[in-house]
């Protein structure tokens, strides 16, 4: 089994930024492509940064491409979610997601889940 235990967030104004932690157990953390997800109030969990097994690749929604960025550090099993120039719209709460192959936008596609962490960006 795989837990997966996120950090980070918090009530920032628009313009700030938060840094968002996902620490992973359970299993070998290389062997599983990440994800960061969204869901606001009212709507769909929504895709939002994908990130390969080594870490060589990335992939951004539209949304938060050239604001947010994923990373890894597989020695420390955590992933992250760099979030700057943070708008009002980004408030959601953000989980983080495991794969035991590759990256995917699809939420039903991957395995593993995070409990979720609230972001609140006020205007």
């Amino acid at each position: 089994q795989v837990q997966l235990v996120e950090s980070g967030g918090g009530l920032v104004q628009a313009g700030g930024s938060l840094r968002l932690s996902c620490a992973v157990s359970g299993r070998t953390f290389s062997g599983y492509a990440m994800a960061w997800f969204r869901q606001a109030p009212g709507k769909e969990r929504e895709y939002v940064a994908a990130i390969t097994r080594s870490g060589g690749r990335t992939y951004y929604a539209d949304s938060v491409k050239g604001r947010f960025t994923i990373s890894r550090d597989n020695a420390k099993n955590t992933v992250y979610l760099q979030m700057n120039s943070l708008k009002p719209e980004d408030t959601a709460v953000y989980y983080c997601a495991a794969r035991s192959s590759g990256t995917s936008y699809l939420s039903r596609e991957y395995n593993y889940w995070g409990q979720g962490t609230q972001v609140t960006v006020s205007s």
